[in-house]
């Protein structure tokens, strides 16, 4: 492990993958960055109207902190897009090797409706996916 992407969204699940982030980059001595997906529809529009900008940037800046304490300094990204498409995206263009994503255990019907980011990023990406619960 070399280069760490976690994906942050403040829950609990993100919180959880948080400290296991911070654990593989510290024993590893691999690089972390943070990213927080603005979610937008397919028109561009934000899909809820209290998940836009601020709140990902307050986001970013709260596992700033926490990562710190751990004496670790990242790299903050907060791209615009398909949460699952945007991570994927974001770890094979960056070179990451790894990714760590919290699982919001989504019923069935909700991972019809919605999807699911881990498991999409799962599926989709080359790098090594540590999905926490």
């Amino acid at each position: 492990m070399e280069r760490i992407l976690l994906a942050y969204d403040g829950g609990e699940p993100a919180r959880r993958a948080l400290e296991t982030a911070a654990a593989l980059a510290l024993a590893f001595r691999a690089s972390l960055s943070v990213v927080s997906v603005v979610p937008v529809g397919p028109d561009g529009t934000p899909t809820e109207p209290w998940d836009g900008g601020e709140a990902h940037a307050r986001e970013l800046h709260e596992a700033q902190r926490a990562l710190a304490e751990h004496g670790l300094h990242v790299d903050l990204l907060e791209p615009i897009g398909d949460p699952a498409l945007t991570i994927e995206r974001i770890a094979a263009e960056g070179g990451f090797d790894t990714i760590v994503v919290g699982s919001r255990g989504l019923s069935a019907l909700d991972c019809v409706l919605r999807g699911s980011v881990s498991e999409h990023v799962v599926a989709h990406t080359t790098a090594t996916v540590v999905v926490t619960h």
